[in-house]
């Protein structure tokens, strides 16, 4: 009986053949499994399709399926598969080093089982076995597109191809908070977020010492609250109980207060105007009060703000939003720069929306007896707080 020969290429010799070399044909049988295990060929895809030659009882570069290590090297000009026999049952380690921006697939010589292919321009290195798990339509698999690490531990990090430190893993005993990753559709951008045990929790990007956390290389602007500062210079005081104007000169030549001064027995008024910037986010803002007493006495003092939203096209006979109001005493010395508290929050009237005209009416409550300072109140100014949800106004 004549000896016959696995779909790699062994010789399986028939009892009583092959007398006188034997040796000969054993070792040839065991250079090629050497192959089968660790050996490397480079095969030039020129054409398509390629497939990969069997040379029964050849343990060379021309028995090419049984090689562990396979390069895919040559010039393609076209979309190219290349195959290998329907009963090969074995796995590859295979880069594609082949020139031109092309697809390769890899597959059995015919049949409707699963292949791989590197897209085009994907000069990767792939695990493959071919599973010979049907004699007419036999899958191919790429281990790398179904390899999965469930829950892996990172002790200390990831270091990139070169041994270099890529990303460091620390630990924190007890942690409930974590970021996840979820990649996203066409058209949608990938998300890094918070998740975890809390509630409302923090994603800190924090740059080593001054470093400063950037977008390609211009600074990223943090969303979040925002101040304008409104000088009394910048207010009128009403036409109806409207504050007086006034200029407070200290020592010649030292700072000037330049001030609107709110009476002590009647209630008056102030107003300014801001087209708001359009990364504010429309929502409530709060303020705070930059005034000096105009005596000694160290008595409450009620401040109070409210504000209406105009779009194009809108009256500005329209009444304000409901004022939230805040309360100081008197610090007892003329001159002396003092601040309130920051104010609750509060809504503004009109229903705003990006690019509106806002109307801000400041105004000291002096008829409310729980205002009990018996100076005038000097404003200096106040620093409106207000929200973004954009990093910049554009």
């Amino acid at each position: 009986m004549a000896s016959t020969y696995t779909p790699l290429g062994v010789e399986l010799m028939a009892t009583g053949e092959n007398a006188g070399t034997w040796g000969t044909k054993t070792n040839t049988g065991l250079q090629i499994i050497e192959q089968i295990s660790g050996g490397y060929v480079s095969i030039a895809i020129t054409s398509t399709p390629t497939t990969l030659a069997v040379s029964d009882g050849a343990a060379t570069d021309a028995n090419q399926v049984a090689h562990r290590i396979i390069e895919f090297t040559g010039s393609i000009g076209e979309n190219t598969v290349v195959t290998i026999p329907l009963d090969v049952q074995t796995f590859y380690i295979i880069k594609n080093a082949s020139s031109g921006s092309y697809t390769v697939q890899f597959k059995y010589v015919t049949g409707s089982g699963s292949s791989v292919t590197w897209a085009a321009g994907d000069k990767s290195t792939k695990i493959i076995y071919a599973t010979a798990n049907d004699g007419t339509n036999p899958d191919l698999v790429d281990v790398g597109a179904g390899l999965s690490l469930t829950s892996p531990n990172l002790v200390t990090g990831i270091n990139d191809v070169a041994g270099n430190e890529l990303m460091k893993v620390t630990s924190t005993a007890s942690a409930v908070n974590e970021f996840t990753i979820a990649n996203a559709a066409s058209g949608n951008g990938p998300i890094l977020s918070t998740t975890g045990g809390g509630t409302n929790v923090d994603l800190n990007l924090n740059p080593k010492g001054s470093g400063v956390l950037k977008s390609g290389t211009a600074a990223v602007k943090i969303a979040g609250t925002e101040t304008i500062w409104v000088p009394a210079q910048a207010m009128f005081g009403t036409t109806t109980n409207g504050a007086d104007a006034q200029a407070v000169e200290t020592t010649a030549t030292r700072p000037e207060l330049k001030v609107l001064d709110f009476d002590a027995s009647t209630a008056e008024y102030a107003q300014f105007s801001i087209a708001m910037p359009k990364s504010w986010n429309l929502g409530t803002v709060t303020y705070q009060v930059f005034w000096s007493p105009g005596n000694t006495n160290t008595d409450n003092c009620i401040f109070g703000l409210q504000g209406v939203s105009c779009t194009e096209g809108d009256t500005a006979d329209v009444v304000f939003g409901t004022a939230q109001e805040v309360t100081d005493a008197g610090i007892g010395t003329v001159e002396d720069v003092q601040m309130t508290s920051v104010s609750s929050a509060m809504t503004i009237a009109g229903s705003p929306a990006d690019d509106d005209y806002t109307f801000f009416q400041l105004y000291r409550d002096a008829a409310d007896g729980s205002d009990t300072f018996t100076g005038d109140a000097r404003v200096l100014g106040i620093k409106l707080f207000y929200t973004t949800d954009a990093a910049n106004d554009a």
